[in-house]
């Protein structure tokens, strides 16, 4: 093989040297189609999340097949297979929901586990629900290999009667007007048969397009990718160029490495910041900068928090569905309208191969009149609507989202349920009132296991419209709005502090002073650490491993944290 650079050379990797054959590979290559001449080409692995059980996810091996013919139109061999996924949508408020974040790691790994066991070249991949976009990314950094992220899209909103857009959120909370009387189950059914009309993820501004959308500004997936709706042409032709432009990584050597940087997750946070993202954003984009090895503390979000208003008037808190978003200029638009303020670091490589600058230097303006996106001079809110906590409650960190919530401060006493069903259960009994604060622990990365989301708990209340707050050491769904606070830091399971709450202590949860706070003194807290027994830990099956391995959610709820420590 000649060593001159050439765009030759550098397609061939471990599978042929010097032309000739020095292992037994290229007779096992040769039944799944290979000839004499692919055996001189980079082999791509294409990768989707393709499953027939839930909307986000349904119409992904058809793209697949499309990145396929862009792999190939390079003169690469694709290699396609898939990996698993969990819809949060249909766990949600089921046992199933423990399994969501631990499916995170689970594609990471697994996607690692495919292309490094298979000595591949480069990878696509292509996924749809919340946790395929975080686990795609921490595997492309794991590897470090040439490879591209593509979203399955987002899904049309559906209408209810009067023509008014609903998703999937409109479901549970229809659930809740019906449980206070406020809804029949004839309007429930409506709002159920309707919601979701095809193809496509959670249409709000919830976790799956928050993360595709925080991708794309990290530079991992090509400009306007995430914000191209599910059954659109402008999906089908991002999906075929994603397979192309992986190619092209490989000739240039471009990989993670050179894109995944302090500034790109800077880029990152700022448009979640900008867009009203989920609360989920800090999670995972902790994970990633773990993979990557990026310099990253859940300290920071708060820092660039101050900096970025909440621009985008998005659902749950808002009025608009993310198509909308697509229709006014798309994520590309919102980017080049941050860039041209100063918000965006503009030097930030993708891949594309050009800078983010020089990406949206195509980028159309947003389009005038609209009112998805709102002026810098006239936000939704004059700071960025995710927030850290700390506090005696939560000494590591807690998150709130506060995009659409007029109440500052509450303080109020707590309510404590060891499980989101006995919260269920109180609420619809009417044992929760204006001015409680419901805790939910004992959920958390390690003690859930798996963090399940509170959405159907917060939809609920929602519905029923009780005015509380919310906070728990698990998660909530990015379709989840209101006073709600998650990621409590250490976890009931470890014996942080949630696990010392008992019934009527005053909680205090300030969005000014980012504080959360329980009105018990130190003395009185030692005294419940020493008659505090902890249930305990899941020992068997893939939830007692991922028990016995996961970090705090200060951390990302990681589950390599040891790398970090080496």
């Amino acid at each position: 093989m000649e060593e001159n650079g050439s765009k030759k050379d550098l397609r061939i990797k471990s599978h042929v040297y010097d032309g000739m054959v020095k292992s037994p590979n290229r007779g096992m290559l040769r039944a799944t189609g290979m000839t004499d001449d692919d055996f001189a080409k980079p082999q791509v692995g294409v990768i989707s999340t393709f499953a027939e059980n839930t909307p986000c996810n349904i119409h992904l091996r058809d793209l697949a097949h499309l990145a396929k013919e862009g792999v190939r139109k390079q003169e690469a061999w694709p290699c396609e297979f898939n990996t698993v996924t969990v819809s949060d949508g249909i766990a949600m408020g089921t046992k199933g929901m423990g399994f969501s974040l631990p499916s995170r790691d689970i594609i990471a790994d697994s996607m690692e586990i495919a292309v490094g066991g298979q000595n591949l070249d480069a990878f696509v991949a292509i996924g749809g629900c919340d946790k395929n976009m975080p686990g795609s990314i921490i595997a492309m950094a794991n590897m470090d290999i040439p490879s591209i992220f593509v979203y399955g899209g987002t899904i049309a909103p559906g209408k209810d009667k009067d023509g008014n857009d609903i998703d999937l959120v409109s479901i549970f909370e229809a659930i809740g007007q019906w449980n206070n009387g406020d809804m029949t189950e004839e309007e429930v059914r409506e709002i159920e048969c309707n919601a979701c009309p095809g193809p496509g993820a959670c249409g709000g501004m919830y976790t799956a397009n928050t993360m595709a959308s925080a991708i794309e500004a990290m530079g991992m997936a090509l400009p306007g990718s995430s914000s191209n709706p599910a059954t659109t042409g402008d999906k089908l032709k991002d999906v075929f160029e994603a397979g192309e432009a992986v190619v092209g990584l490989i000739e240039k050597d471009i990989r993670p490495s050179d894109i995944i940087t302090r500034k790109s997750m800077e880029n990152a946070i700022v448009l979640t910041m900008a867009l009203g993202g989920s609360t989920n954003a800090i999670l995972h984009l902790l994970a990633i900068a773990h993979a990557a090895d990026v310099d990253l503390t859940i300290e920071d979000f708060n820092d660039i928090q101050e900096k970025v208003p909440h621009l985008a008037d998005l659902k749950p808190s808002g009025k608009y569905v993310f198509q909308d978003l697509y229709e006014v200029g798309g994520v590309p638009a919102v980017l080049k309208y941050l860039y041209d303020n100063g918000y965006i670091h503009g030097d930030c490589l993708t891949v594309t191969g050009k800078t983010i600058a020089e990406n949206l230097e195509e980028a159309v303006d947003l389009k005038e009149g609209q009112d998805v996106i709102m002026p810098l001079d006239n936000p939704k809110r004059a700071d960025g609507p995710l927030i850290v906590l700390k506090g005696n409650l939560a000494p590591e960190g807690a998150v709130v989202k506060v995009s659409g919530l007029d109440v500052r401060r509450h303080e109020g006493p707590a309510k404590v349920f060891d499980t989101e069903e006995a919260a269920i259960d109180a609420t619809l009994a009417g044992d929760i009132v204006d001015g409680d604060v419901v805790v939910v622990r004992y959920v958390g990365p390690k003690g859930g296991p798996g963090m399940p989301e509170m959405l159907s708990l917060s939809s609920i209340i929602s519905g029923k419209g009780v005015k509380v707050a919310l906070i728990t050491d698990g998660r909530f769904s990015g379709g989840s709005h209101g006073f709600v606070v998650g990621h409590i830091a250490p976890e009931a399971q470890v014996g942080g502090p949630i696990a010392l709450l008992e019934m009527h202590d005053t909680i205090i949860i300030d969005q000014d002073t980012k504080e959360i706070t329980m009105l018990v003194d130190d003395e009185e807290l030692e005294k419940r650490r020493e008659k505090l027994v902890l249930p305990p830990l899941e020992s068997r099956g893939v939830l007692g491993k991922y028990a016995h391995m996961v970090s705090s959610a200060a951390k990302g709820a990681i589950t390599d944290f040891y790398k970090r420590e080496d």
